[in-house]
């Protein structure tokens, strides 16, 4: 305990006088110490109520019998960050979060952790730091939004996006666009649908770091804050059975995280952050196995923006824990895993039920046979891409077309914005890699430009950038290598056909391979301004996106 090393004894007398100067008593000194990471702050809707998380969760650890202490982390809103130089800094944080969450704990000593996080990539970045530190740690989140509501139908991000695409077409009235702005997102949480953030609360809950309920429960539900009172609570019985995060985040942890993943259709940005976490651990996931986890899960909730439902929605079906002892029962994934709470994730589940089978389906009834992401390859991507299958039209799921090449995100834009897209093209976004972008931007504003169009079902987009978890459409992102390491999709040609089969898990420029040793030789790399500060440090030890884009030290 902290009190042995930093507190009790002549040589620690500098620390205590330290430690009463914040105020603590010999009797608070005296109990475990338990550090909370807090993201609260006053510009992301997701952390605007991380603070009443954050009190109750000390409430928690002191009826608990422990010492609560508060500490920050920063977050950063994707969807305000969308669409402009704010989104290079959004991926970049998951690994500043990760770090400075490790240079607290280990500069000042804590017995145990409570995380508080919510949105896209504090998630996985505390996720990496509970994993680094391996001290007893438990996840509660801030708590997903509720759906907006616009002509009497549920609504959330999403829909924004496409109706600033469906404007830009000519197919939406301005003043509809403001109606739209004022009410699809009407709480504070994290974004409605099954979009990163809520991805990654859920994947804490089904890796057995988060209790029952931390996926799904509404930001703004009492239980939410019942349930960080648990969570503080059970910190405590973790620090006393020494419970450790690596001693939960096994390979068939992360089996059981890419089968849940299928099942509920989570964003492809998963494929980035579970690498990142497993390789905390020692553990690396290869990507091709992510498509044999795909063939025998089926695809069992369709939430937005693949389907009707949302957040809310699977929580009154059971959430998470309901969907977990669906696949339990199937024989789809390990019960034998350890959890936070003491039990197995099997005897977590063994209570469950589902309450509506048309938001989490049955095994034999799913909305698809295969699970919600597949992993596709070819000579376009060597290393593999990514793409959210559940959310792609059935139509689009075998396309090929004429590639249209552009080496920003805001070219792209441009040229969507201009009408001059036409059905069948494959839009190819380049240079937006972890390194060449750097940060690996999502694409959600090009995505929702062609869905708002109404092209969703006649024009695909590739990229070695990412995807939001609101995107959809046929969206192929991570293509590795990226363009900057001299990827194959450094060399497209506007005008190539490019072919995509993702039931096949394919993905080809058709193009011999002598004219591609040609441009090799002859086609020069797109080269943009100097980097400064952070990002050019990024840029230079950042892996590519298949290794998850962790950092080589």
């Amino acid at each position: 305990m902290i009190k042995d090393t930093l507190v009790d004894g002549f040589n620690n007398a500098p620390h205590r006088s330290l430690y009463h100067a914040l105020g603590l008593t010999d009797e608070e000194l005296s109990k475990p110490i338990i550090g909370i990471v807090s993201t609260f702050n006053e510009i992301v809707p997701g952390h605007m109520n991380v603070d009443k998380i954050v009190d109750a969760v000390k409430l928690g650890v002191a009826m608990a019998g422990g010492t609560p202490i508060v500490f920050p982390a920063i977050a950063v809103c994707d969807g305000i960050a969308m669409g402009h130089e704010g989104m290079k800094y959004s991926l970049v944080t998951r690994d500043l979060v990760a770090d400075s969450t490790e240079s607290m704990v280990k500069a000042h000593g804590f017995d145990g952790l409570v995380m508080v996080p919510n949105c896209d990539k504090n998630v996985p970045g505390l996720l990496m730091a509970a994993a680094r530190l391996n001290l007893p740690t438990v996840f509660v989140s801030g708590g997903p939004m509720l759906a907006g509501r616009v002509d009497g139908q549920k609504r959330s991000l999403s829909a924004m996006f496409e109706a600033t695409g469906s404007v830009a077409a000519g197919k939406m009235s301005l003043e509809k666009l403001e109606e739209f702005a004022k009410k699809v997102c009407p709480t504070c949480g994290s974004c409605s649908g099954m979009y990163t953030a809520n991805s990654m609360n859920c994947l804490t809950e089904v890796m057995g770091l988060g209790l029952k309920g931390n996926g799904t429960i509404p930001a703004v539900y009492s239980a939410r804050i019942e349930l960080a009172k648990h969570a503080g609570m059970q910190v405590m019985e973790c620090v006393r059975k020494n419970i450790r995060p690596r001693d939960i985040l096994t390979k068939e942890n992360f089996d059981n995280a890419l089968a849940a993943d299928m099942a509920i259709g989570c964003s492809t940005n998963s494929m980035l952050h579970l690498p990142a976490i497993a390789n905390e651990c020692g553990i690396s996931i290869d990507l091709t196995h992510v498509n044999d986890i795909s063939e025998r899960t089926p695809n069992i909730c369709h939430l937005a923006p693949a389907g009707p439902t949302y957040m809310e929605d699977l929580q009154e079906a059971g959430g998470i824990h309901a969907v977990l002892k669906r696949l339990l029962d199937n024989g789809l994934i390990n019960g034998d895993i350890m959890t936070v709470t003491g039990k197995t994730l099997a005897e977590n589940v063994a209570d469950c039920e589902v309450y509506d089978d048309e938001v989490i389906r049955p095994i034999d009834n799913p909305f698809t046979k295969t699970g919600g992401l597949a992993v596709l390859k070819g000579n376009l991507a060597p290393d593999g891409c990514v793409v959210k299958r559940s959310a792609v039209a059935p139509e689009m799921l075998v396309h090929e077309g004429p590639a249209r090449c552009f080496n920003s995100e805001e070219d792209a834009i441009a040229f969507i914005y201009s009408g001059k897209v036409q059905p069948g093209d494959v839009i190819v976004i380049r240079y937006e890699g972890p390194a060449g972008g750097p940060g690996m931007r999502e694409m959600l504003s090009p995505t929702s430009a062609i869905a708002g169009a109404g092209l969703d079902k006649e024009v695909a987009l590739i990229t070695d950038g990412r995807f939001s978890g609101a995107t959809r459409g046929a969206s192929i992102g991570h293509v590795s290598p990226e363009a900057v390491s001299g990827g194959n999709i450094a060399y497209v040609h506007d005008g190539d056909i490019i072919s995509i089969n993702i039931p096949e898990y394919k993905i080809e420029l058709k193009v011999s391979d002598e004219e591609l040793a040609k441009r090799r030789a002859e086609d020069k790399l797109y080269e943009k301004p100097a980097l400064t500060g952070y990002l050019k440090r990024y840029s230079k030890m950042v892996s590519s996106a298949d290794k998850g884009a962790i950092i080589n030290y």
